[in-house]
């Protein structure tokens, strides 16, 4: 492969890798923060349980989150140093703000992760909404760098440089809204539908849990509502594209010439050199009526574009009709949660139902990965549409097959580990928590009177937590005589015995990562 090959890939592997705990960085907060305000307002211990894993899990993902949007910007430097040196005071200003919504995200992930019990309730809560908040808004900025990229404007273009530049109109170009609603609602989407596949899976084999089933709630509700509501972005996210960007909807749709009452494709392979599209199921003025509202509207094709800045039909195209088969099958499958949860009065746990939320779990982050896609593939052969190519912002550097593959070996690494840290928070999760005991002070008890509680172990067998040799035990003070602690507002718990990192039985406390 040339330069331009390997800068391509290595930028794509990472930005694919990203994507992944960027997203989780996005819904994870929010998922814990509703969790954690179902316990404030029940006092149910199961949701404090729920609410305290989806934080560790929040600080895993944070952390490689960190370390790979790390290398991503140094990546934008050394490998696209024409695109950094021409165009960074057009897309700085976005930077910036992710940079501080990023650190505003850090800044409140630490005060809830270690203010749970120190804090006042209230506030304990207000810091997990912030952390929710900032994440949020740490991949609209982001986004808006791309939609920058997309369809640039805010500035002129004199010698080869943009001039008379405002930073503002540039940073909010024309397609800053459907890019932005459509990405972080699939971020929401993708981390809501592998949740509900692993909570599902746990049910399957332990489907007496109130814990699990309670958390299988929590995230089927956010999962079925973004799947219904994502078509609904999605047309006006091509809508859109279509007006601003005929180029690329030419290539999503594989549709080469223009023509009124232009077909609807479903699937097939586009032949560029013949200008067809083999194996597809046309539906005749499909496209004119989803995009203007009349079958027989006219719709560019290819043929109105110079041959030379044709993205690559194919990839595009695929990419698109993955991600509309992705999304489409999350939105029926949200359908029959919607009709079953109405017919049952409750939450649907049938064994089929259940499956089925299994098989769907990555289908989210396989709809964003290809929409991703869709938008990179679309753009070319511009870095950014219109101004620079993006064989002329790559850097001049012969030798990138070495830093391509030890960045590969990065990411697998940091996928290893994370896969093993994130298995063994569910592997360490209690089926249940057993007894009650609302908010006092932002903590509260885990267990009845200290009893011990149930967790699973290796095999999914619950095994009971306390001395060693599995013995229950109290807490204890050093010496091992039993003693209660005193939470705020004067209430007891039971607290883990002294020494050793045992794990214990009480729900309040610092919640370290």
């Amino acid at each position: 492969m040339d330069s331009l090959l390997y800068a391509r890939a290595q930028m794509g592997l990472s930005l694919a890798f990203h994507m992944i705990f960027a997203a989780a960085g996005v819904a994870l907060p929010l998922i814990m923060v509703i969790a954690d305000a179902l316990w404030h307002r029940t006092g149910d211990p199961d949701y404090l349980e729920f609410s305290k894993r989806m934080a560790k899990g929040t600080a895993i993902l944070f952390a490689v989150g960190a370390v790979s949007g790390t290398v991503l910007s140094f990546e934008l430097g050394l490998l696209w140093p024409s695109f950094m040196g021409t165009f960074g005071e057009v897309i700085g200003l976005p930077f910036s703000l992710e940079g501080f919504a990023f650190f505003t995200e850090a800044i409140f992930l630490g005060i809830y992760l270690y203010g749970r019990g120190k804090l006042p309730p209230k506030l304990h809560l207000l810091s997990g909404a912030l952390v929710a908040l900032s994440g949020a808004m740490s991949a609209f900025f982001v986004i808006l760098v791309n939609a920058i990229m997309n369809d640039p404007v805010g500035f002129s273009m004199a010698a080869g440089r943009p001039v008379d530049i405002d930073p503002i109109a540039a940073m909010f170009s024309p397609p800053w809204k459907h890019e932005t609603l459509h990405g972080i609602l699939a971020c929401y989407q993708a981390t809501a539908f592998v949740m509900t596949g692993i909570h599902a899976l746990v049910l399957l084999r332990h489907p007496g849990s109130p814990l699990f089933r309670k958390a299988f709630a929590v995230t089927l509700a956010i999962a079925g509502v973004t799947a219904l509501a994502q078509p609904f972005v999605g047309h006006y996210a091509a809508v859109q594209v279509g007006a601003r960007q005929p180029a690329k909807l030419a290539a999503m749709e594989a549709h080469f010439e223009t023509t009124a009452r232009a077909p609807l494709l479903i699937g097939g392979l586009p032949d560029v050199e013949r200008g067809e599209v083999d194996h597809a199921i046309e539906i005749p003025g499909g496209l004119s009526l989803l995009l203007h509202g009349d079958p027989d509207a006219v719709v560019p094709g290819l043929d109105a574009v110079p041959r030379d800045e044709w993205p690559p039909v194919t990839a595009t195209h695929l990419s698109f009709q993955v991600m509309v088969a992705a999304g489409s099958a999350m939105a029926l499958l949200a359908l029959v949660a919607a009709v079953l949860a109405w017919r049952r009065r409750g939450v649907p746990d049938q064994r089929p139902f259940l499956w089925a939320a299994v098989l769907a779990s990555p289908l989210g982050i396989v709809a964003m990965e290809a929409g991703w896609l869709v938008t990179e593939f679309g753009r070319q052969p511009w870095i950014v549409r219109g101004a620079m190519r993006t064989r002329d912002a790559v850097t001049p550097f012969p030798h990138l097959a070495a830093p391509f593959w030890m960045f590969t070996a990065l990411y697998v690494f940091l996928g290893v580990m994370v896969t093993y840290l994130l298995v063994r928070q569910l592997r360490d999760a209690p089926l249940a928590v057993t007894g009650g005991g609302g908010p006092r002070g932002g903590s509260g008890s885990a267990t009845a009177g200290g009893e011990p509680r149930a967790i699973g172990a290796a095999g999914g067998e619950p095994r009971a937590i306390g001395a060693a040799g599995g013995e229950p035990r109290a807490t204890g003070a050093a010496g091992g005589e039993p003693r209660a602690t005193g939470a705020a507002g004067g209430e007891p718990r039971a607290t883990g015995a002294a020494g050793g990192g045992e794990p214990r039985a009480v729900a309040g406390g610092a919640d370290a990562p």
